[in-house]
């Protein structure tokens, strides 16, 4: 266990801050203008002792203490009693964080990647310490669905996790949806508001949202799971197209993390998955457009909950995470710990031949007699039943028709797509989307 330092048992602790950037400017900037109501919440004065950044003689907010920027990290890390981690990527963080443990200092991080990548690894330093490890900035921003899930529903069995994770995808297919723009038009606007980086792929191909829907799943299941253990579909295939045709079905398309809990036929495990996917209008992550990020939970007890806010922004992202910071220095001062890593339930992770899913294929076929019966006898070949066919106005000589499958497993789903590719009157499938929220 840790001991006291005499900054403790004077009544100050000490603060760290590992990078400078958007975030933790604001940190910076929120440190300081509240310090009394953080002092009088946590029982300890917060003194900020320093900042680690790359270049000392870069350019700084104006409320930035220029005499507090130091490019040495390490001994900054020796020196503080809660180390708050803003730089992101895996090295130096990883390195960081891991000495700031060993040596009995608490941490505040944001970094989504380094958790979903060495999770494990933080969470047995922060263990052995006695130090804490705290992380709500890192799923989105200022929503707090990480207390909630590690704490609030810690009396209850959370059976699925369904999360717009992911700002900058929001926007874009949102802009798709409510103005018609093609994928690389919203992109284009993303970036120039500022909400997607000059180089997005983390964002739109789906990486970013991967790595937080394996710390909700982790959380959620009580199970170990990694960033290597989601596959991932992105949104660069979304058209203006599909999302006409998603409207025309009552849906919306969302980027989704979607975690569950399989218990059903004597399957036992977790699936967890980051994809477009078809949701209805009614649905309560249909209304979240913008940057917005919301996580919605369904557990045994409690019901359907929705934690919704901004999921991403310097101040709104500061706000988690002070939250965490207060609650690491009221642990320093007044004892106690924040939850440790919960794995006990150890659940298996699904494979594609136990995964449920539902899907809707866009299919151009000839406009002949038989032709609907050969592609339902496709789904039937295979295990999949149908919920509706829906023929589109035509744009040429063919039909075109959509079909909602009812749930089956993914193996099922992709070889019956499969097989209709190849059947000879299917002359194009012109998409396959997965179907959530019902």
């Amino acid at each position: 266990m840790s001991t006291f330092t005499q900054a403790q048992r004077a009544g100050v602790v000490r603060v760290a801050l590992l990078g400078c950037g958007t975030v933790g400017a604001q940190v910076v900037r929120l440190l300081r203008e509240h310090a009394e109501e953080f002092a009088a919440r946590s029982g300890a004065r917060l003194e900020l002792v320093g900042i680690a950044v790359r270049d000392t003689a870069a350019e700084r907010q104006p409320w930035v203490p220029r005499e507090l920027l130091t490019d040495d990290a390490q001994g900054l890390v020796r020196r503080a009693d809660v180390v708050v981690e803003l730089i992101g990527g895996i090295e130096p963080a990883r390195t960081l964080v891991l000495a700031a443990l060993e040596n009995g200092a608490s941490v505040v991080t944001g970094n989504k990647a380094l958790l979903a990548a060495h999770g494990p690894a933080l969470h047995g330093a922060a263990e052995a310490s006695g130090a804490d490890l705290y992380y709500e900035a890192a799923v989105a921003g200022a929503v707090p669905v990480v207390y909630g899930l590690r704490e609030s529903l810690a009396g209850d069995n959370v059976t699925a996790v369904l999360g717009i994770v992911n700002g900058t995808t929001n926007f874009i297919l949102d802009e798709m949806a409510t103005r018609g723009l093609g994928f690389d038009e919203a992109l284009a606007l993303a970036q120039e508001l500022g909400y997607a980086e000059a180089d997005p792929t983390a964002d739109v191909d789906g990486h970013d949202a991967a790595a937080k829907a394996a710390i909700l799943a982790s959380l959620a299941f009580h199970t170990r799971v990694g960033i290597e253990d989601v596959p991932v579909t992105g949104i660069r295939d979304i058209t203006a197209e599909d999302m006409a045709a998603a409207q025309e079905s009552g849906y919306v398309i969302k980027l989704l993390a979607v975690a569950r809990r399989v218990t059903d036929d004597g399957t036992r495990g977790i699936s967890v998955r980051v994809h477009p996917a078809l949701v209805p209008a009614t649905h309560p992550l249909a209304a979240v457009h913008g940057a917005f990020n919301a996580v919605l939970i369904e557990a045994e007890s409690a019901g359907r909950l929705m934690f919704y806010g901004q999921g991403a922004g310097g101040a709104p992202t500061a706000s988690a995470v002070l939250s965490d910071l207060v609650a690491a220095a009221a642990h320093k001062i007044h004892g106690g710990n924040a939850p440790r890593e919960s794995t006990y339930a150890q659940m298996p992770l699904l494979g594609p031949e136990a995964t449920p899913a539902r899907t809707q294929v866009q299919l151009r076929i000839a406009d002949k007699p038989g032709t609907l019966a050969a592609v339902a006898s496709v789904y039937g070949q295979h295990g999949v039943s149908i919920e509706s066919v829906r023929q589109q106005r035509p744009a040429d000589e063919d039909a075109r028709i959509v079909i909602v499958s009812h749930e089956a497993t993914e193996a099922a789903l992709a070889d019956t797509v499969a097989k209709l590719s190849e059947e000879p009157r299917v002359h194009e499938v012109i998409s396959v989307t997965r179907v959530e929220g019902e």
